[in-house]
């Protein structure tokens, strides 16, 4: 238990969590990470409770107080959009008819590949879906409105934000589609074959199942700018929203992050992409002409730390998001990066505290007149 103790308090290298988790999983704790560790990117340390300003780009460290910002808090004297939530059910699919994996089972590192999950117990399995979509009280009826789709809905947290930030002027009047996922986590569930797959398939289903579902049901027009139009979410809903634009640039711009899951998570294991989404950072985006992407990334200090079984170094969200960072800005792209003080994964006071400022920086560079067209 000494030692235990010693990892909650000490920041400690993923060498030796490797060997705490070989002697006893139980033992093993995330450990505290140090932005200034070597090779993580450089950044701006920020003073405690304070968050980049929307006008600028790169590598931010805040914390360790994470105080909700104004404009997350519901404000009675502000136009409150409409909120319609719904249930979709997997019969009506043709993308995802969904599947499950058997309670309290995971899988084996195929012992050739020790990227690669063998999983014996995803099955077919039925799943209802909650959607939640937000317009917002400036909306005008039959104009193309700009719209931001949220992974891992419905998320409450958003729409108040955005009927502050329409209000104040500071992002446009947008639609949010906030889309349940279809149950489970991570390989071999209907939520990790949604989010961790690396293709356009996600994209494809929000695209022609929920996108026309939602014009239909609440009488508004979606832009079909990809200027117009962002993704967002946590977890693997974050590396999904990445996912959604990179395969899809033509329909999204505008990338929202919380703790990315951009680690060696995909199921099936797929040869084109041997790495999950490791493989963003690792080859992916160097060896790929940029993308017109903007992108908004947050990771916490004690964000998560999982060598689990497959012991193939490609699972820690730190160094991941790191790395995102640092080859984002290698290629030349816009982006913010923040890494939180006193933060655990999708940190929900860290959101508290920085989605305002990271979707008024996301949707700086905006055009509504020229996107609406």
């Amino acid at each position: 238990m000494k030692l235990t103790k010693i990892i909650n308090r000490t920041i400690v290298s993923g060498i030796l969590c490797h060997m705490i988790w070989n002697v006893n999983p139980a033992m093993a704790q995330v450990p505290i990470r140090d932005p200034h560790t070597p090779g993580y990117v450089l950044a701006k340390e920020l003073p405690d409770g304070a968050v980049p300003s929307p006008d600028s780009n790169g590598n931010f460290i805040i914390g360790p107080t994470h105080n909700p910002a104004p404009e997350s808090m519901v404000q009675t004297n502000v136009p409150q959009g409409t909120i319609y939530r719904f249930t979709i059910d997997s019969k009506g699919s043709r993308i995802y008819p969904g599947i499950a994996r058997e309670p309290n089972t995971f899988g084996t590192a195929d012992p050739a590949n020790s990227a690669k999950l063998i999983v014996t117990t995803s099955h077919p399995a039925p799943y209802i879906r909650q959607v939640a979509v937000y317009v917002p009280k400036q909306y005008i009826a039959g104009t193309a409105a700009p719209f931001i789709v949220g992974a891992d809905g419905p998320d409450d947290l958003l729409f108040t934000a955005l009927n502050n930030l329409i209000a104040e002027g500071k992002v446009p009047a947008m639609i949010g589609i906030s889309i349940g996922n279809g149950s489970g986590d991570a390989q071999g569930s209907e939520r990790g074959l949604e989010y961790d797959t690396m293709s356009g398939v996600y994209a494809e289903f929000v695209e022609h199942e929920i996108l026309p579902l939602v014009e239909s049901k609440f009488h508004v027009k979606l832009t079909k700018d990809p200027a117009g139009r962002a993704t967002m979410g946590g977890s693997s809903g974050g590396s999904c929203a990445l996912i959604m634009a990179w395969y899809h640039p033509e329909w999204y711009h505008r990338v929202l992050t919380y703790s990315g899951t951009y680690i060696n998570q995909q199921w099936p294991w797929n040869p084109e992409t041997p790495q999950g989404a490791w493989g963003f950072h690792e080859h992916i985006i160097p060896k790929s002409k940029p993308k017109p992407l903007r992108i908004w990334m947050e990771v916490g200090d004690q964000d998560l730390f999982n060598p689990n079984i497959m012991r193939d170094d490609m699972h820690d969200w730190v160094l991941a998001n790191e790395n995102m960072a640092k080859i984002l800005a290698a290629k030349g792209y816009q982006y913010q990066f923040i890494f939180a003080r006193n933060a655990r994964h999708v940190d929900y006071k860290v959101k508290q505290q920085t989605l305002p400022e990271a979707l008024e920086w996301l949707w700086k560079d905006y055009h509504p007149t020229k996107a609406t067209r």
